[in-house]
């Protein structure tokens, strides 16, 4: 299992989520923690990011030095979260 990290962004965004959402994502990230190449994981182009989706969501990351780095969580119907990960 690999360590996580996440940015100030993502820890402010988990702690506005409803109980519901918060658990979702938090699943996923345990998931990404174990299999950081999911099968529903997408390589965003131009970034050295990935991509996961949970329901409505986008946990946008990447693993360096065996972390798993977690950049943002945002609403994945969002265009503004594929424009983020240009800025970090």
């Amino acid at each position: 299992m690999l360590p996580l990290d996440l940015t100030r962004q993502a820890k402010g965004f988990l702690e506005q989520l409803d109980p519901k959402q918060f658990r979702q994502i938090v699943r996923k990230l345990f998931g990404l923690m174990e299999d950081p190449r999911p099968a529903d994981a997408k390589l965003l182009q131009g970034h050295p990011f990935w991509r996961a989706d949970v329901g409505e969501y986008r946990i946008v990351y990447r693993v360096e030095q065996n972390v798993l780095k977690i950049a943002l969580i945002d609403r994945r119907n969002d265009d503004e979260v594929h424009k983020k990960p240009g800025r970090l």
